[in-house]
């Protein structure tokens, strides 16, 4: 997992409330088992008309935001289905950060376990970031992980809080694997010794 520290991008805004995972990935994309490849269909009902063409209007869609590292959204978003395949196609897309006031915790949880910083903010927040963010691409806004804040794009900064643990794990690129791999020397000591005491497992 790619560790994440400070990320300065293009946020997108989103104001919809309650985007659920059907939204983010729909069901008929579930079929892989590979997190890498859904990017092209992150939002795709909401991207695409049903013969393939692309939604103008959709913000991913238009020039400024076709780059966006950032999603600000409304509220509860995540929400529905516990399908891991909705972080996985926001990470393949290239967002690395949502801020919203709410999420629905499987998806929160979710984000965290594939690289993707949660941030919950209290709604007048979320309303200053969403307007800096509909500047459009020459307004990058920064998130700093290891300072807790988030600036917009005229110098504006603001804090937000995250689990101690958690933030270590995006700090240093830990999944659930790689939390197991930092026990790797710990493991093969209890293994040879195990072997020895019990030869015939």
């Amino acid at each position: 997992m790619d560790k994440f520290n400070t990320l300065t991008g293009i946020a997108a805004p989103m104001p919809l409330v309650n985007i659920d995972t059907d939204m983010i990935i729909p069901k008929q994309f579930l079929k892989t088992i590979k997190r890498s490849g859904l990017g092209k269909n992150l939002f795709d009902e909401m991207r695409y008309t049903q013969d393939g063409a692309e939604i103008a209007d959709f913000v991913l869609n238009q020039p400024a935001y076709r780059n966006a590292e950032i999603i600000v959204a409304g509220d509860n978003f995540g929400c529905g289905s516990s399908r891991e395949h909705a972080p996985w196609a926001l990470l393949d897309f290239g967002i690395r950060c949502v801020i919203s006031t709410s999420f629905a915790d499987i998806f929160f949880n979710n984000c965290f376990k594939n690289g993707i910083l949660p941030i919950v903010m209290p709604q007048e927040v979320v309303d200053i970031l969403m307007a800096d963010a509909r500047k459009g691409a020459n307004a990058r806004m920064t998130v700093d992980l290891e300072a807790q804040t988030v600036t917009t794009s005229d110098g504006q900064s603001f804090g937000f809080e995250v689990d101690s643990f958690r933030k270590h794990c995006l700090l240093n690129g830990l999944d659930d694997i790689g939390l197991t791999l930092e026990k790797a020397a710990a493991i093969d000591t209890f293994e040879a010794s195990a072997a020895q005491a019990r030869p015939w497992v």
